[in-house]
């Protein structure tokens, strides 16, 4: 397998996470996500713009993985906990993290997820959140092998369609 190349990304990736994301988006969840409202929910959460605004909040961070060639394969989304009911101080969200598909299960996620955990660490965080979709089983195994545990659930909307999501949660060390 073609190795991946980790950095921070920049605004100049917007267009290229936009496309990244939009694949990896589809690629997990077409299986059963109704296709207008998820085409509309890739419009908006997965535009150049919207990565472009993210990229420029100093308080979130993206990484961003390519081949040696440039090519975008994977990245992760660190951003400020966003659910009041089940953060606490000092939390960090991991909001996104995707691999496309050739780049899975040969330790590319976990490699990313420990430098996921820098970020964490950096930004002084106590603790990293993540939501799961329930019915992404390989996803949770992952998270759990990597330490979370479920600490709560929520609601994802794509579109007017609502997806119950598990809250996890890992302490950094």
């Amino acid at each position: 397998m073609t190795p991946i190349i980790w950095r921070d990304a920049d605004v100049g990736d917007a267009e290229a996470l936009a496309y990244l994301g939009a694949a990896t988006f589809m690629a997990t969840f077409a299986f059963d996500h109704p296709g207008q409202p998820m085409i509309e929910h890739l419009r908006q959460e997965h535009s150049a713009e919207y990565y472009a605004q993210a990229l420029r909040h100093p308080a979130n961070d993206l990484l961003m993985g390519e081949t040696p060639l440039g090519a975008p394969v994977g990245y992760a989304m660190i951003t400020p906990a966003a659910n009041p009911k089940l953060q606490q101080d000092c939390d960090i969200e991991l909001k996104r993290i995707y691999l496309l598909g050739p780049w899975q299960g040969s330790g590319n996620g976990k490699g990313l997820l420990d430098l996921v955990f820098a970020v964490a660490e950096k930004r002084r965080a106590k603790r990293l959140l993540l939501s799961v979709y329930e019915k992404n089983v390989r996803a949770i195994g992952f998270y759990e092998r990597a330490g979370f545990a479920a600490i709560g659930e929520t609601v994802f909307m794509v579109g007017p369609v609502p997806f119950r999501d598990l809250v996890y949660a890992r302490n950094i060390d």
